[in-house]
């Protein structure tokens, strides 16, 4: 089987990823692996995709590598899923899976993103492989790389993959009217409507437009397709260190001068190739010049969102455990799907609710299981991660619930009582009952503040 391997990291050959695919090289001398650097070598292509086309299409399968970038494929990787689109490549009927690494956070929607648009193309996509960055230093871990492509191999032979549903919903946009500006705007508030949108015109414009109308707060649009990016994240992790960007381009000055010390955030973008297109991505990746410390911490956040954000679960998830993981209260998101009007006029009125309340809302598993992740990496790494440490020491990130001594003894008592018949029997219901004590006096506390 000819294979061609797309290596999303803008590594090129020094890919912690690559290196799975090249031991699978080694272990399946059978088939023929060819490698294309994409991500290193994403400028290039723009200028000429020839020789990435014909790997393509004079491939069997196509293998997808890359290392998870904050909830995605690397905006390499985005750029070129573009590009295969816009060139027209032939790929309809060739097999699709995927190797990424990470420290499995948000593994999950990266491989979705790569998933969808695979069935875009009218491949035959087979579920790849979600490894650690160390997962191949270790027998269990290159265990699983050959269980995995020896899965990839049964399920060709045996036609076995998962195909493009066939789309019943319609998507016609609707775009918002004009509306009058609500008074005079209150200023004291940094509102950030961050976007990618150049047409006022355009539908995404024209949301734009009204929700600056109607919200009672004074905004400024900032535009990230002006801002001079050299390119996408490197992941070389000299920032770790410097907290400065190896890119001498100024984005890290600008992040920390023009978004980080805002009052409240608004993405605005058009649903691009089922995330918010590539252009968002590399100033999402470019983020990490600030490390595992979310830029907007703290800040309420909307979504204006143009394209049929209902079929995109994926980027619905995605949207929610941004703001989860990064301490945003999400006021809401606009779409001009359907009643465009009301959902953008309910938008302003919350993100101006949660900006006068100053209003929170306790992490769901989204931002839990997300930030634990964190937590256990960045206390790992905080000898070189000093800013982050200091950081999560600070937001009280670094909470180690299994360190709990106390806590730990009392459920032996628990587990003790529990496996006895007897002692149950006795106790009847005074277990649940000593339980709910703590909680009843919070109750009573609060009916003696009413008084």
């Amino acid at each position: 089987m000819k294979i061609a391997v797309i290596n999303g990291s803008p590594k090129g050959k020094y890919s912690i990823t690559l290196q799975t695919v090249l031991y699978l090289e080694k272990k399946f001398p059978q088939h023929e692996f060819s490698v294309l650097n994409a991500g290193q070598q994403i400028k290039a292509l723009e200028k000429n995709f020839d020789k990435a086309k014909a790997l393509l299409e004079g491939s069997d399968a196509v293998l997808f590598s890359y290392p998870v970038y904050t909830f995605f494929a690397p905006s390499q990787l985005h750029r070129f899923i573009e590009l295969m689109k816009s060139t027209g490549v032939d790929v309809s009927g060739k097999y699709a899976t995927q190797i990424s690494t990470s420290k499995h956070f948000y593994d999950i929607t990266a491989h979705k993103y790569i998933e969808e648009n695979a069935l875009d193309m009218g491949m035959r996509y087979i579920r790849g492989l979600s490894a650690d960055m160390e997962d191949l230093l270790e027998e269990k871990g290159r265990e699983d790389a050959k269980k995995f492509f020896e899965r990839f191999l049964w399920a060709v032979s045996e036609e076995i993959y998962t195909s493009a549903p066939v789309k019943t919903a319609s998507y016609s946009p609707v775009a918002p009217t004009d509306a009058p500006e609500s008074g005079s705007k209150k200023d004291g508030k940094d509102i950030i409507i961050l976007t990618d949108e150049t047409n006022p015109d355009s539908n995404l414009g024209k949301m734009i437009n009204r929700f600056r109308s109607v919200f009672g707060y004074k905004t400024r649009i900032v535009n990230i397709s002006e801002f001079p990016l050299a390119g996408g994240c490197l992941g070389c992790f000299r920032c770790a260190v410097s907290e400065k960007c190896v890119y001498k381009d100024g984005f890290d000055t600008f992040l920390r001068e023009n978004i980080q010390k805002a009052d409240a955030i608004v993405y605005a973008f058009t649903i691009s190739d089922h995330s918010m297109g590539s252009r968002f991505k590399m100033y999402d990746d470019r983020n990490f010049c600030n490390g595992h410390r979310t830029v907007t911490v703290g800040m309420p956040a909307g979504y204006l969102v143009s394209g049929n954000y209902s079929e995109e679960n994926n980027l619905r998830n995605v949207i929610e455990a941004r703001s989860e993981t990064g301490g945003n209260f999400l006021a809401g998101v606009a779409t001009d799907e359907y009643d465009t009007d009301r959902q953008i006029d309910t938008l302003a009125k919350s993100l101006a609710f949660a900006l006068e309340t100053k209003h929170t809302a306790p992490q769901n598993f989204w931002g839990v299981g997300g930030m634990k992740i964190f937590r256990d990496l960045i206390y790992q790494m905080r000898g070189m991660m000093k800013a982050d440490h200091k950081f999560y020491k600070k937001q009280g990130i670094y909470d180690f619930p299994q360190k709990n001594k106390g806590k730990a003894m009392l459920m032996y008592a628990v587990g003790a009582l529990l496996s006895s018949e007897k002692i149950l029997s006795k106790m009847g219901n005074r277990m649940n009952e000593g339980m709910l004590m703590p909680y009843e006096q919070i109750l009573k506390k609060t009916d003696n503040e009413n008084k």
